[in-house]
């Protein structure tokens, strides 16, 4: 019988009851998700993606909290990725080089946590839908804002800062964001909307943005 303490290659395995569980969330996530992309997301209602996974609203509740939570629930996923990527950064490398490697370095594998998922394809026309709905792109713009908190906050503590008295990791993430948020409405709105064509115009802004922030602020 298996049991949630089951341990393989030193990591816990889920039992049968958590496997089922995630199963049920991801398969949610998926209808969701196709269904906003083919529907649009105020096209569709949570009843439509509980009766597309065959599950009552009920349960669709038990696991998200509101059509909004499951529309971010991927994207979640790949700023999770970033963050413990930014904290994974050499103790000695400038903060704009430690946010631009986290990005382009993790890019990689933040694309195989999606696509165990859902379809690349699917989540990059979701990625569309929430930029062209208004009450998502409000959604996104706040929750980049508590990410930027988020990176600023670590930065700081990487270079021995008091963020409250020192702006400079706020400003330095706030302009990274910046970056980030208009290579994505470029690419969104450009002809090629290939994962390749995303990191090398992302590559490319970063690049310029480089040498008014890439110094080592350490002072000691």
């Amino acid at each position: 019988m298996e049991t949630a303490g089951t341990v393989v290659g030193g990591l816990p395995r889920p039992n049968l009851r958590e496997r089922k569980k995630q199963r049920t969330r991801d398969a949610l996530v998926r209808a969701a998700l196709e269904l906003f992309a083919t529907r649009g997301y105020e096209g569709t209602t949570v009843d439509d993606i509980a009766a597309a996974v065959d599950v009552s609203q009920r349960t669709f509740f038990r696991y998200f909290a509101s059509k909004e939570e499951v529309a971010f629930f991927v994207p979640r996923l790949a700023e999770s990725q970033v963050v413990e990527a930014v904290r994974g950064r050499p103790p000695g490398e400038p903060p704009l080089e430690s946010l631009r490697r986290a990005v382009l370095d993790s890019w990689d594998d933040i694309n195989a946590t999606v696509e165990q998922l859902v379809p690349l394809e699917l989540h990059l026309r979701v990625y569309r839908v929430i930029e062209s709905t208004p009450s998502l792109f409000a959604a996104h713009l706040r929750r980049a804002t508590e990410l930027e908190e988020e990176l600023a906050r670590i930065i700081a503590e990487r270079e021995g800062l008091d963020m409250d008295a020192d702006p400079r990791p706020r400003i330095l993430v706030a302009a990274f964001g910046g970056v980030i948020r208009v290579t994505e409405r470029l690419w969104s709105t450009g002809d090629d909307f290939s994962l390749a064509a995303m990191r090398d115009l992302m590559t490319t802004y970063l690049d310029q943005v480089g040498p008014a922030l890439a110094g080592n602020w350490r002072t000691s």
